[in-house]
């Protein structure tokens, strides 16, 4: 997703006097000052150690939340399959990732080279017929590399413009290994008309489909992306020629986020 922002990004992280007539009293005053500065530090440090507890204890309950999948609504055709949901397809399991279904923050499969073998033949065959595309491109994502670049996003343009463009952590595509952005020659995402024709009308040849269609934001969830290929196998030639998202080939639930 949107990886002319994304490009070197650096991702940030959330911290964390008495005197008496006749006798002289300065030292049991400062006895006393001692004593009770002493005892205001450990009243603080305890304080500190008491909120730190409550904080981790919050942040472990936040993760265990995300990561429990048993309260989900599920479509009738997915299933779950422990740390990700996927649709039975006509040749394959296809793996689904969208705003409703995430996956764990565990899922940690790395580039899948089936994959890879093929986005590589595709970008061969685009550099062979005299499209600028670049051997560059963004690929596999773990869940820590999408918390930090999302993040950036909303530091950036509010949540709500960074929704369109950016996934949550856990909600992204290329977490999968699965999903590849295209770069051009000048390091830009492919957007060029020729290109991205030629990436519908041909991707499908290399098991990729078009992920996010002009015109799909409602069930995709996501801005149109030309440049966003997803791997899906033997049939993505179904998936492209059909017109429709994976959401609508599967009838499987898309859109927002449940909290949107």
């Amino acid at each position: 997703m949107k990886y002319s922002k994304l490009i070197f990004l650096a991702a940030s992280v959330l911290v964390l006097g008495a005197c008496s007539s006749g006798k002289d009293t300065t030292g049991d005053s400062s006895d006393k000052q001692a004593a009770s500065s002493t005892s205001t530090v450990k009243k603080q440090d305890a304080e500190k150690d008491k909120k730190s507890s409550q904080d981790t204890a919050s942040e472990s309950t936040d993760t265990k939340k995300e990561q429990n999948h048993e309260d989900k609504t599920l479509d009738q055709n997915v299933s779950y399959n422990g740390s990700y949901y996927s649709v039975k397809g006509k040749y394959d399991e296809i793996l689904v990732v969208n705003k409703h279904y995430p996956l764990s923050a565990s899922y940690n499969p790395g580039e899948n080279a089936t994959a890879k073998a093929e986005l590589l033949k595709l970008i061969a065959d685009m550099q062979a017929q005299g499209y600028a595309i670049s051997d560059q491109y963004s690929g596999f994502r773990s869940y820590d590399t999408q918390t930090e670049l999302y993040q950036n996003y909303v530091n950036q343009d509010g949540k709500a413009a960074a929704d369109r463009y950016s996934a949550r952590p856990g909600y992204s595509e290329h977490q999968t290994g699965l999903a590849f952005d295209l770069i051009d020659k000048n390091g830009n995402l492919v957007q060029e008309a020729g290109a991205s024709q030629w990436l519908l009308n041909n991707a499908y040849k290399y098991g990729f489909i078009v992920r996010y269609l002009e015109g799909k934001e409602g069930s995709t969830g996501y801005m149109p992306e030309s440049w966003h290929l997803r791997y899906i196998g033997q049939e993505a030639k179904e998936i492209a020629q059909s017109g429709k998202s994976l959401e609508e080939y599967f009838g499987i639930t898309g859109g927002g986020y449940e909290d949107q």
